[in-house]
């Protein structure tokens, strides 16, 4: 996947932080020197030589996938799940401002702008950038070790992600969710993606599972994940319930229409979330499994192998 930005011909460096005093967040540029401009440029490098050694190329985030801590993906920047980040990187009125309490950094990001007047976004959770506040910290000055009495930041090697006009590219999954707040956006869109998935299986009565997503991040999560697959617009009648029976989520059918029993909501969404399968390999010894992950696999180059 390539950058749609030109890292070799940048004109405008912006530098900020955000900022949470407990009521809300707020994101603010800080004037910079031409050094920290410098250092800056070369942390959205080596953050994208660093995604470039991913000889299978970025897969695409998926809320309901237990990643990595370092691993490539990639989020359309269209998508929901982006609002967060896509609304810093569209932002056109950043305040100007000197953060008054350093402690309340949550966060820091670069927005770069290059000859074709392209922005690219780079953003990085501040644990780092914060830490060093709360330690001493020493200078050689004249031959004698002095301490620092100013406020000092420290600046990371790479940044946790890069958003440019098509994608946003994640290096560090964790820094993604919690700079998207993503937890929080994921459990307030439980109404929308109930409503799309419910329009797919007219046949399901799903108002428990909302009940039940609606407090439940990780069910959330797996919601989210199903209504972004696009997988549930035909899926049979005969064939969901039959997978549930094998899988061990009861279920019910009364006047044409499916419900889950109280207890098995999450078996539930992993059988739709395609996690939850059967294998006959012995005769008449099925055996039941959960993925921890799912990807599709390419029917035909497996066969060609094989």
């Amino acid at each position: 996947m390539k950058l749609k930005f030109d890292l070799d011909d940048v004109i405008v460096t912006e530098f900020g932080v955000g900022i949470d005093d407990g009521n809300e967040q707020t994101f603010v540029v800080v004037p910079v020197d031409a050094e920290v401009q410098t250092a800056l440029h070369e942390m959205v490098q080596a953050t994208w030589d660093v995604m470039q050694r991913d000889d299978t190329g970025p897969t695409r985030y998926q809320p309901s996938e237990k990643h990595g801590s370092i691993e490539y993906l990639y989020l359309p920047i269209g998508n929901d799940l982006a609002k967060g980040v896509r609304e810093l990187h569209d932002a056109t009125n950043l305040n100007i401002a000197v953060p008054g309490d350093p402690s309340n950094i949550f966060c820091y990001f670069t927005r770069l702008t290059d000859n074709k007047k392209r922005r690219l976004t780079a953003l990085r959770r501040a644990s780092q950038f914060k830490g060093v506040l709360k330690k001493r910290l020493i200078r050689v000055l004249d031959d004698t070790l002095k301490i620092i009495e100013d406020t000092v930041f420290k600046l990371d090697n790479d940044f946790d992600l890069l958003v440019d006009s098509a994608n946003v590219h994640i290096l560090r999954p964790s820094g993604f969710e919690f700079a998207g707040k993503l937890q929080e956006a994921i459990l307030n869109a439980v109404p929308e993606n109930m409503k799309s998935i419910q329009k797919d299986l007219p046949f399901v009565d799903l108002d428990g599972i909302e009940k039940y997503a609606s407090k439940r991040p990780r069910a959330a999560r797996y919601l989210a994940s199903i209504r972004a697959q696009e997988e549930t617009k035909n899926i049979d009648k005969a064939a969901l319930k039959r997978l549930c029976e094998c899988t061990g989520v009861d279920v019910k059918e009364s006047k044409g229409k499916i419900t889950v029993l109280e207890g098995h909501e999450m078996g539930f969404l992993e059988v739709l979330d395609r996690r939850r399968y059967e294998v006959s390999l012995v005769k008449d010894k099925p055996e039941h499994y959960l993925a921890g992950s799912r990807r599709k696999t390419n029917s035909s180059s497996v066969s060609s192998t094989s």
